[in-house]
């Protein structure tokens, strides 16, 4: 009867920068960003926490590191229009269409105080349009601001109704609300509230973002 290999005992394997990145993407892609931990990652690379810290300091500087590695293979710079006002929603809207179809990259970046530094160039754009555009640059930078709150809020939501639905194909407490409405008490709500959730559901990203920049450009 053949017997098992034995165990070697020693270092663990050696692992590089490119691995440890590699490891923690597919821990937050697949099971969130609250998942990942030393520890955890540890484990997936098959190595001890502390062989980490030779290539990232904490979380903190790996969620930068995967900041970066996403923007470098997702973000593109667009060609865009001479025209500021344009300018601006053309950044904007590549920075959604690159972040949209990873919930978890919004997540790290509303916590408001990490970036990705290849994603400069495209809020460069941004503040400088609205400059063009009249305002002065702190106010391009508070503009700025605002269109990023919309653009991550958009995102977060519609992420997490997306998981909802996935998770449970029962009509939501909305939908349950809406089919009784009183329309002596909430007419107008009564009045859309069969067509609701369709309307809701519309993708209205581009048009809100135009009439936000018109907002910013006219209250200079």
């Amino acid at each position: 009867m053949p017997t098992a290999p034995r165990r070697t005992s020693g270092r663990p394997p050696r692992i590089s920068r490119e691995q440890v990145v590699e490891a923690a993407r597919r821990i937050v892609t697949e099971e969130g960003v609250g998942r990942l931990t030393m520890r955890r990652l540890a484990s997936e690379v098959g190595s001890t926490p502390m062989a980490l810290y030779h290539h990232v300091r904490d979380k903190e500087e790996l969620l930068v590191l995967l900041l970066d590695d996403y923007a470098a293979r997702t973000l593109r710079r667009p060609e865009l229009p001479a025209d500021p006002r344009d300018r601006v929603v053309g950044s904007a809207a590549a920075i959604h269409e690159a972040l949209a179809g990873c919930p978890w990259i919004v997540e790290v970046l509303t916590a408001d105080d990490l970036m990705s530094a290849a994603a400069l160039w495209f809020v460069e754009q941004i503040v400088d349009g609205l400059t063009a555009c009249g305002l002065t640059p702190e106010r391009a930078v508070q503009g700025y601001r605002t269109i990023w709150y919309y653009t991550a809020g958009e995102l977060v939501v519609r992420a997490a109704a997306a998981r909802r639905r996935a998770d449970d194909e029962r009509a939501t407490y909305r939908e349950q609300v809406f089919a009784d409405l009183d329309p002596d008490e909430l007419p107008r709500l009564a009045q859309v509230a069969d067509h609701w959730a369709a309307l809701t559901t519309d993708d209205t990203y581009l048009n809100g973002l135009r009439a936000l920049v018109d907002g910013l450009v006219a209250a200079r």
